[in-house]
């Protein structure tokens, strides 16, 4: 059997970047960086969804926080706009047919300022030329002519009455009540008493002539009302006249302007009708009649204000240029396809709103109140939204889903859409949508979505995927110099010198958690230069050197590092038991680590096993009292079959054995501890201890291999502080999985104790190797009749196993008494 593997040397525990590698004095001397690092498949992503114009090409991006989705999206979907049309402009305009459907006009862009101006100027020169017509001579003439001859026609049918009335010596009398007929004589009006002197003939006549003249007056006030209706006519007609000739030639000439949108000149010509039969807004108020005054305040109260609100242009997006510019028309802000970034994604924001006015206790609204959402803002371009807020908002994923399908924008309320609004409100016209929609997000929402949303999959169908970290090569390394470079150069900090950016890169590799990486989590490297960069100003130094980088990287550890500090002050006082010197039977010092989001440390655990006869089980007493998760129990379960596979061939397992993580008092998970555990199982079945001054971490499988975990130089840098703080004396050290060793970027005073024979760390690649090492006694290999040497430590381990067979198959023989044939379980 081979030796056991040898301590690892230094060099192997930390991959230093050699200062020397670089060229220039100074990061203000590299050219800023034009793109990003390290993400050339998400980048080649981003590209292909903003080429692919068909539908449902929209964007998906990926990535935990900080990997800079946001900044890549964001620079190329702007590179990409710039080169892009302008989209059109859109407005709202008054439904003179149906006011509560407003309509949309599609502009061309920059078009819908000055429609909008022009419809002002429109109604400012008909609020002046119409009342000067009103006022005209001309008008007053032709006013005064039709309501002469209504008094002439009514003076006609009174007069005609009144003189065949006085033939018959009747007169028609105005009274307080109205016209009434009573008989005369010689002028003079008859009293009732000389009435009855007259001969009964002379009554008789009187009263049939009464009859008739009363019949006649009757017939003729029936007709006034007629009459009235005929003049007011005649007068609305000679007003619509008035109107059309003065607002036909405004009009006219507004159409001139805009001949080449159809949709415009349809808009002019409904205004054009609705100005001529609303004349009568236009009048002084003293002159409108008494039903154009009650028309006015009618419309006023269902919320239009002012009457010449239906005339204003509503406009919903304005790609012209800012006020004041003078330039071409293009996007606000700048030339090409919009670029929207909406942080908080309600329902309103994302589609648009209705407002309401509040007047005398009752809500009012218009066309006039509107308003755009971000994807009319983003018609035409592109909108960016953070898929988690989107997911939060009530009700946004939905309408996002349906608007995206129906690829037109609808404005209408969450309580809308669920049917529980029955008050009558607007309904604007939809507007047709052509965006591209990009999301930002976690991958685990990527992939749910993906699972359960089947709108999702057809509306997204293209996903960049943002890497954590990139290979530390050559390349790699002056790229992120040169991202260092333009980081503080952007953001105005002190350039940093050749020693500053090689630490920078060292620790983008610890972060990275590989030696052969980094991490392209930019935003902590960001961070860190900023840090740095404060650090140097504390020690008025002009750049930024390696020790102020140094400084930021403990300042961050201290403020986060109070737990830490506390478990291992409990560890030094003997609250939490961690033996560092010794040996023990079935007891490992194991290895985990607690995350505390942005900052993990290690933490030396003590397992302990024990072992008697049984069933075959291995009991994992943190599963028992629910304090393991899945992936621990996983590992556990492994040990019985690497048992059963190595020593239980030809003979039932008969062991009982229950494993413990000693002082812990919250959740486990995760199988890095398995190796820990089956070290501690095969100690304690062969009764040979295990050096305490070694501590373990690495998975197994069921062929005894070791394997990688994660965390590997916190678990190696949390057990050297405890054993520095205790004193080292050279025999401590760590055992980790031989595929581990790529992984190592350790602190210096760890290599440096190492370099001095004062700590130990090993690379194990089996769970012989590692036994060997903790114990000082051979793990001994099978020969051909599968018998493990004498005196090593399987072979100690099947000699356990065996026995405990035959007991527990002479304490079935003899039921109630068993007879030892072994060793005591408990060890020594």
């Amino acid at each position: 059997m081979s030796d056991p593997p040898k301590p690892l040397p230094p060099a192997a525990l930390r991959t230093p970047c050699d200062p020397g590698r670089f060229s220039f004095e100074t990061t203000a001397e590299l050219e800023p960086l034009d793109g990003v690092v390290g993400q050339d498949r998400a980048v080649e992503a981003v590209r292909f969804a903003i080429g692919m114009r068909h539908d449902g090409y929209n964007l998906f991006a990926f990535g935990p926080e900080g990997t800079g989705k946001s900044s890549l999206v964001r620079r190329y979907l702007e590179h990409a706009a710039t080169g892009q049309p302008v989209p059109s402009d859109w407005a709202y305009v008054n439904n003179f047919a149906e006011p509560h459907r407003p309509k949309a006009l599609r502009l061309p862009p920059g078009k819908g300022g000055p429609l909008r101006q022009d419809m002002e100027n429109l109604v400012e020169e008909l609020q002046a030329a119409i009342p000067a017509a009103f006022e005209s001579d001309e008008y007053r003439n032709r006013k005064t002519v039709i309501e002469e001859q209504f008094k002439e026609h009514q003076e006609e049918a009174f007069g005609g009455l009144q003189k065949r009335a006085k033939e018959q010596g009747i007169a028609l009398i105005r009274t307080p009540v109205g016209l009434t007929m009573t008989p005369i004589r010689d002028g003079e009006v008859l009293e009732p008493a000389e009435f009855e002197k007259l001969p009964k003939e002379e009554k008789k006549r009187i009263k049939q002539a009464l009859e008739e003249l009363q019949r006649q007056l009757e017939e003729t006030l029936h007709q006034v009302p007629r009459w009235e209706k005929d003049q007011r006519e005649q007068i609305k007609a000679l007003d619509r006249s008035v109107t059309s000739y003065v607002v036909g030639h405004l009009i006219d000439e507004l159409k001139k302007a805009w001949a080449d949108i159809p949709d415009v000149l349809e808009y002019l010509d409904a205004v054009r009708l609705d100005v001529v039969e609303n004349a009568d807004d236009f009048k002084p108020q003293e002159r409108q009649s008494q039903e154009a005054m009650v028309a006015a305040a009618t419309r006023r109260t269902l919320g239009a204000g002012s009457p010449f609100r239906r005339y204003q242009v509503n406009l919903l997006v304005d790609h012209g240029p800012p006020a004041g510019d003078e330039g071409d028309a293009g996007a606000a802000g700048g030339p090409g396809a919009p670029v929207v970034y909406e942080d908080h994604p309600t329902v309103p924001n994302l589609i648009g709103r209705i407002e309401h006015l509040s007047q005398f206790g009752t809500l009012l609204t218009d066309f006039t109140l509107i308003k755009a959402g971000a994807l009319h803002r983003a018609n035409g371009g592109y909108l960016v939204l953070d898929a988690r807020r989107a997911l939060l908002q009530p009700f946004t994923w939905e309408t996002l889903m349906r608007t995206l399908r129906a690829r037109r924008v609808r404005i209408e309320s969450p309580a809308e859409a669920l049917g529980w609004v029955g008050t009558v409100t607007l309904e604007p016209e939809p507007i047709p949508l052509d965006v591209k929609v990009v999301l930002l997000g976690e991958p685990i929402l990527y992939y749910l979505l993906t699972r359960f949303e089947p709108d999702f999959r057809e509306l997204f169908k293209v996903a960049a995927d943002f890497d954590t970290s990139m290979d530390r090569d050559g390349d790699g390394t002056e790229h992120y110099a040169r991202l260092i470079g333009t980081v503080a150069a952007r953001e105005g900090l002190r350039a940093l010198d050749r020693g500053a950016v090689a630490r920078v890169v060292e620790h983008g590799a610890r972060l990275a958690e590989d030696a052969e990486k980094l991490t392209t989590h930019m935003g902590t490297v960001v961070d860190l230069v900023r840090e740095a960069d404060f650090w140097a100003g504390e020690a008025n130094a002009k750049v930024v050197r390696a020790d102020h980088v140094q400084k930021a990287i403990d300042a961050k550890v201290y403020r986060s590092d109070r737990l830490r500090q506390r478990i291992q002050e409990e560890i030094r006082r003997g609250t939490l038991v961690i033996e560092t010197e010794g040996a023990r039977v079935g007891q490992v010092n194991g290895l985990s680590v607690i995350q505390l989001d942005h900052f993990a440390f290690g933490r030396p655990s003590r397992i302990t096993c024990r072992v008697r006869m049984g069933k075959g089980e291995v009991v994992d007493i943190e599963r028992e009292v629910a304090l393991g998760g899945p992936l621990h129990s996983k590992g556990v379960m492994i040990l019985s079959s690497y048992l059963t596979t190595r020593f239980a061939r030809e003979i039932p397992l008969t062991l009982s054995a229950s494993l413990v993580f000693e002082q812990s008092y919250g959740g486990v998970e995760g199988d890095s501890a398995s190796s820990a555990e089956l070290y501690a199982l095969l100690s304690a079945l062969a009764d040979i201890p295990v050096s305490q001054s070694l501590a373990v971490t690495g998975s197994v499988d069921q062929t005894g291999r070791v394997q990688a975990i994660g965390g590997v130089n916190e678990k190696i840098e949390g057990f050297f502080d405890v054993c520095a703080a205790r004193g080292l004396t050279g025999g401590e050290g760590v055992l980790i999985p031989a595929s581990n060793v790529k992984h190592l970027m350790l602190r210096e005073d760890v290599v440096d104790a190492v370099g001095e024979g004062r700590f130990r760390v090993y690379a194990v690649e089996t769970i012989d190797q590692g036994i060997e090492i903790l114990t000082g006694v051979a793990a001994g290999r099978a020969d051909a009749e599968g018998a493990y040497p004498i005196g090593s430590v399987n072979r100690a381990v099947e000699r356990r196993l065996m026995a405990m067979a035959r007991q527990a198959r002479t304490f079935t023989a003899d039921t109630g008494r068993m007879k030892p044939t072994g060793r005591e379980d408990e060890p020594r």
